[in-house]
């Protein structure tokens, strides 16, 4: 959460938020780098432009998070490979990253 006043801006965790459900969103999204087929490429993708690793995974848990949004406003089961043709229709940059994940 950011706060900005003047010329003066800081950032913070927001403290009224369900702290439970953040927290097993990431660690969904850390057990999932080991287990998906595209998030080890994200998050190799966020280390490779200088984020930590804590940082790395909540950028996958995001994912998580905007993927199963979709998945529930639209009634649909998870498929990863409903994503992955997602992923090569938007022409998205994580699919140059798929190839180098071992």
């Amino acid at each position: 959460m950011t706060e900005r006043s003047g010329k003066k801006s800081c950032g913070h965790w927001r403290l009224q938020c369900p702290k439970f459900l953040r927290q097993t969103f990431v660690e969904g999204a850390a057990e999932s780098i080991r287990h998906s087929c595209w998030a080890p490429a994200y998050y190799q993708q966020q280390r490779d432009k200088g984020k930590a690793h804590q940082a790395a995974v909540r950028a996958v848990a995001f994912q998580w998070l905007r993927i199963l949004s979709r998945c529930w406003q639209e009634r649909t089961p998870y498929d990863e490979s409903v994503y992955l043709q997602a992923l090569k229709r938007r022409n998205a940059p994580l699919l140059r990253n798929l190839a180098d994940v071992p």
